[in-house]
């Protein structure tokens, strides 16, 4: 699939704050931070799939 741009910003960028959170669940493994932290990449893991399918579905370059 052929994307624009604007489309791999948009990964790039969530792929990066999911990195952070999951980083910084394995350091802290076994607190209650660890646990918050896999939740909210989990999360983001679904906000970054809602808003690529959004963009695709709009973008006249990705579609």
């Amino acid at each position: 699939m052929k994307t624009c741009h604007q489309f791999n910003t948009v990964r790039a960028e969530y792929e990066r704050e999911i990195g952070f959170m999951l980083a910084h669940s394995e350091r802290h493994a076994g607190r209650p931070a660890a646990k918050s932290s896999a939740k909210q990449a989990a999360s983001a893991k679904q906000r970054m799939a809602r808003a690529l399918n959004s963009h695709v579905g709009r973008c006249p370059e990705c579609g």
